[in-house]
């Protein structure tokens, strides 16, 4: 239930847009899909994001608007004890209002491309300060002052040129409630068992599946097979290691979980285009040389 008690508005007392602030640990961390459209802002704390079948790393800052019944999440990691009062900055909207409205408004029409881009998911750059304001200014107004500062909002994001698309697939997320649940489950596993072997057939197994109809369902709701989800998964906590510590590369290679360095430098090249060493070279180059090379 989106009730206040977690963050969200009352419905009584929202419109078109509603507002929603959470921190971490929540209930609302988790694998998930709805109707609306997320404008989701990160205020706090680092970690992997999953939205459609992409998946990557978040900071601060880091500003995603996904589409419709679009699959996401945002992990953190290596949280304050005790958590964080505030970590997402989220404003929620459907896609019906805004369509019909542009039927008889021209100027909501520009904003229709942005709305359809946002079905992959859109990752905006250089956009933290405004989104903030813009959330801040949607929350502490009402009725057509608030719809104002929504449309205001709307056109900031409709103009940006530096952004990028996420998801290669338009997920619609799967069927009922349990099997949300379900891929939440396998997505969680995965994250804390990345260092260990993990077999399909023993994942399969522990949800009560065929092997075949565990692939079909995970594929479905994750657009990737099981296979190169973790693969995935394992490469995004080696640039977080190849980035924040001086640990050998073949160290780093047993720590998220391939078994030979040969292998993990393959799947490196294949879903990073550069090889480790080479994405430590630029990650130095980036920070100022606030990582060692090896």
């Amino acid at each position: 239930m989106r009730t206040p008690a977690l963050g969200y508005e009352d419905v009584e007392d929202s419109g078109l847009v509603r507002c929603l602030a959470h921190g971490l640990p929540s209930p609302l961390v988790r694998w998930h899909f709805h109707d609306e459209y997320e404008l989701h802002l990160i205020t706090a704390t680092s970690g992997r994001a999953f939205v459609g079948d992409w998946i990557g790393p978040f900071e601060p800052g880091h500003l995603v608007l996904c589409g419709p019944r679009l699959p996401h999440n945002w992990v953190s990691f290596e949280v304050p004890e005790g958590g964080t009062p505030q970590r997402d900055l989220v404003i929620l909207f459907h896609h019906g209002p805004i369509a019909h409205a542009a039927q008889q408004i021209p100027e909501l029409r520009e904003v229709l491309q942005l709305l359809d881009r946002a079905r992959h998911g859109i990752e905006f750059f250089g956009m933290e300060a405004a989104a903030r304001a813009h959330w801040h200014a949607v929350k502490a107004a009402r009725g057509l002052r608030r719809l104002a500062a929504f449309c205001d909002l709307l056109a900031d994001l409709a103009a940006c040129t530096d952004y990028r698309l996420l998801s290669a697939v338009q997920l619609q997320g799967v069927e009922c409630e349990g099997q949300v649940d379900q891929i939440n489950e396998v997505v969680n596993r995965i994250m804390a068992r990345v260092s260990e072997p993990l077999s399909l057939a023993d994942i399969a197994a522990e949800m009560g599946m065929s092997e075949s109809r565990f692939s079909r369902f995970f594929r479905r709701a994750t657009g990737n097979s099981f296979t190169d989800f973790v693969s995935h998964v394992r490469i995004n906590s080696a640039c977080h290691l190849l980035m924040q510590t001086d640990h050998y590369i073949a160290d780093i290679c047993l720590q998220v979980g391939f078994n030979n360095v040969a292998n993990f430098n393959r799947r490196f090249l294949e879903i990073k285009g550069m090889t480790p060493s080479e994405f430590r070279r630029q990650a130095e180059s980036r920070f100022e040389g606030a990582v060692k090379s090896v």
